[in-house]
């Protein structure tokens, strides 16, 4: 088998897909030292706590886990877990939820605010669905004590504190955290401001709440790796691959250029989608966000981007007889690629929670694309028919009708 045009240039974008692919994999999350959590974590919560959650205050953990949200807990041997969130305040509502699989749907939360009559109401809701109707106050799985759970507002923060009961030691636990500006009408949520899923290690101890050892773990921000991942599968799959698609099919008159910009534009596009791909990898080990729909057809295209790339690597010579099976299998391996990456975009842009804010972005930009890819191929077939006319006409062995 001949390979066709430059070894060396296939060389190089084989070792700079390597080197990408491999560096890509190491991301990591850091812990920072932060004096103003370690002010908030030695606050004397007997002032203004009821008890028990203001006597044991000495003994709790301490840990900011998501910008001004404050996790203080204890856990003694019977399994009785003691918790207490606050954050910064001003009105609205503010939720925390224990989830089994890190996802909203089926998970339980207390969800705490001061109403528009200046009274504090906590209550615990299960999160049946995504819609308010199934938003439902009063019920869950959460092993609540006898204890009453408390809410105050001290100073500029909030403060919610219950009691669970487990029936074993409380562990890792995907937590689910959310506020709201809207204030609550007849224990009705409004949708979440912001909202985000951790995993929590509630055995490490109360080691943060010692003056001297107090650190603030800075878990990965949700929101933002959501963000990151959709505009890296906008930009790589829903912008580049359908450009360099389009130099290879319209700009085919710049000789051998249109095939060097269409494996650059190609190239790139494929590592951004790369990078797509791991950042949404990520999201689900860390935030065990579990899309379904939008993972397998993830996997899916990138699968067969894959197979491109490696095609690319083994191009027949024009004069192979496998040539014509070469260009079958990559031209309708490109447009599955293309449509199916542009379906998995609008799917993702509206997340599994049915945030579809992503999409004001996203929408807009596919629509530009693909408008200017049907305008290029409508003029394309337009041009070929013209000069396909003109032939005729010059063509003396072609019977014209005249009219």
């Amino acid at each position: 088998m001949v390979l066709h045009y430059s070894n060396p240039l296939r060389f190089l974008c084989f070792f700079f897909v390597l080197i990408f692919s491999f560096n890509l994999k190491h991301i990591s999350v850091f812990a920072e030292d932060n004096s103003e959590v370690l002010n908030s974590c030695n606050e004397d919560l007997s002032t203004f706590l009821p008890v028990p959650f203001g006597n044991i205050s000495t003994n709790l953990g301490c840990y900011r886990i998501w910008n001004t949200f404050i996790l203080r807990f204890s856990q003694d041997e019977k399994h009785v877990v003691n918790i207490i969130l606050s954050t910064e305040y001003t009105n609205g509502w503010v939720g925390i939820g224990f989830s089994k699989d890190g996802t909203m749907v089926g998970s339980s939360a207390m969800v705490g605010w001061i109403s528009k009559l200046d009274r504090a109401v906590i209550k615990q809701y299960y999160l049946r669905g995504y819609s308010k109707s199934e938003v439902i106050p009063n019920k869950g799985e959460l092993p609540l004590t006898n204890i009453p759970p408390a809410i105050v507002v001290y100073g500029a923060k909030i403060y919610l504190a219950f009691q669970l009961k487990f029936d074993d030691h409380l562990s890792e636990q995907s937590v689910i955290l959310a506020f709201g500006s809207a204030t609550p009408v007849h224990s009705k949520l409004s949708k979440h401001d912001d909202k985000t899923t951790i995993r929590f290690d509630f055995s490490r101890g109360a080691q943060a709440a010692s003056s001297q050892n107090a650190t603030a773990v800075k878990p990965p921000n949700i929101g933002n790796m959501k963000r990151s991942h959709g505009a890296l599968a906008l930009i790589g799959w829903g912008v580049m691959l359908p450009a360099g698609t389009m130099v290879a099919r319209h700009y085919r008159h710049w000789v051998r250029k249109w095939y060097f910009l269409h494996t650059f534009i190609q190239l790139v596009g494929f590592l951004i989608g790369l990078a797509a791909i791991v950042s949404g990898k990520v999201l689900y080990d860390r935030a065990h966000i579990n899309f379904a729909a939008h993972r397998g057809i993830g996997i899916f295209v990138f699968i067969l981007t894959i197979l491109q790339v490696l095609a690319f690597f083994v191009l027949p010579d024009k004069d192979s007889k496998i040539r014509r099976y070469w260009n079958w299998c990559h031209h309708w391996f490109g447009r599955i690629i293309l449509v199916m990456g542009v379906v998995n975009i609008g799917i993702g842009s509206c997340g599994e929670d049915g945030d579809c804010s992503f999409g004001l972005i996203s929408f807009p930009i596919l629509i530009i694309v693909y408008l200017t890819c049907t305008i290029l191929e409508i003029v394309s077939c337009f041009g070929a028919n013209k000069r396909k006319h003109v032939e005729d006409i010059s063509d003396p062995s072609v019977e014209v009708n005249q009219f």
